[in-house]
């Protein structure tokens, strides 16, 4: 451990209850390094105190913390891991110390993640460019992360504010630096959210450029901007409207359908027929915000349904409590769904 441990009454007994309490005091030997722990004004001890319910008193570069026994563990191990960050010459965010949090109680929670040690090390999975490191924030980021690595087809479903299209485009980005793809496809369906765009002047890449946002904005954070800037001119990069793609085979290539709920079914084949050799395939989207025309099935929603449990084809499913933007985000998404569930139970009981 990072974080060298001075006093502690119960560190070594084996768990109880929940009710036992705990208190200990982790020493880091680089001041530095221990003050960007803390936070500015120690905020970050205070988010361990606001998530975790315990009692975290900086002093100098040593902290106490005390609470119950669960609780103080997994600060402990939050701190450990976000400590051995910092000296690897990576910044401690607000979001940073939420996430190392979130894992440190899935880890309690039992979820059987194969980069993870029970009660042990945080260690969790990342996406790397030359100009950007991204750590999984939640158990379900870190089993996309795994997904990416391994399927050649993943699905990435869920609430907004998750992190499934960013990751989608880092690991993209990551996949064209190593070499492993000689180009990434970005492609979405041209389906106006209830507004009219009307006539879009330019060419097509000016045409489709407003629905591509989220994607462009994700390649910068993980590219230099005259990097993908050139790679867009030179075709590396291709942006690759859906009404486009039929009749190709994408091979060699890293390609990314985003807001795939709003797709048919027949758009739908179409795209994951598109396959090649050595291709990536990664599809993202909420089947809870479709913008189809009234009547039309979403082709995320039945390619779901017809491809579950098909060998090479990972799903992965985020949830309201894997939103990683601001946390009203997450509540927002909560009292939707809430709200959309009484709605549909209202129409099934005036059938």
């Amino acid at each position: 451990m990072n974080g060298r441990e001075l006093v502690s009454s119960s560190a070594r007994q084996p768990r109880t209850a929940a009710t036992d309490a705990n208190h200990f005091v982790l020493t880091f030997e680089n001041n530095r390094f221990a003050s960007e722990l803390f936070g500015q004004f120690d905020q970050n001890l205070k988010l361990l105190e606001e998530r975790l319910h315990i009692d975290a008193r900086a002093r100098g570069n040593s902290v106490a913390i005390s609470g119950d026994l669960t609780a103080t563990n997994q600060a402990r191990r939050a701190l450990d891991f976000l400590y051995e960050r910092i000296q690897k010459g990576g910044s401690v965010e607000t979001s940073d110390v939420d996430g190392a949090i979130r894992m440190a109680q899935a880890a309690d929670d039992q979820l059987q993640l194969p980069t993870m040690e029970k009660k042990a090390k945080l260690s969790m999975s990342q996406i790397s460019t030359k100009k950007k490191t991204v750590v999984a924030r939640t158990p379900t980021q870190d089993a996309y992360m795994r997904a990416l690595e391994r399927s050649e087809l993943v699905f990435g479903v869920g609430p907004a504010g998750t992190g499934k299209t960013y990751l989608a485009v880092a690991h993209a980005a990551q996949l064209l630096e190593r070499g492993a793809v000689d180009r990434i496809i970005l492609s979405r369906p041209a389906v106006e959210a209830g507004e009219r765009l009307g006539f879009l002047p330019g060419d097509m890449k000016d045409k489709v450029d407003p629905y591509l946002r989220p994607l462009y904005d994700a390649l910068y954070d993980m590219m230099p901007g005259d990097k993908v800037e050139r790679a867009i001119t030179a075709g590396v990069i291709e942006i690759a409207p859906l009404a486009f793609m039929r009749g190709r085979t994408l091979a060699n290539a890293a390609v990314i359908l985003d807001e795939a709920q709003n797709t048919t079914s027949m758009q739908m084949k179409m795209f994951l027929t598109r396959l090649g050799e050595n291709a990536r395939m990664i599809i993202t989207g909420d089947p809870s915000q479709v913008d189809l025309p009234r009547g039309v099935k979403s082709g995320l929603v039945e390619a779901l349904q017809i491809l579950k449990g098909v060998e090479g084809i990972s799903v992965i499913r985020f949830k309201d409590t894997d939103v990683v933007r601001h946390p009203l985000v997450g509540r927002i998404v909560r009292a939707y769904d809430a709200q959309y569930a009484v709605h549909e139970e209202s129409e099934e009981g005036d059938r």
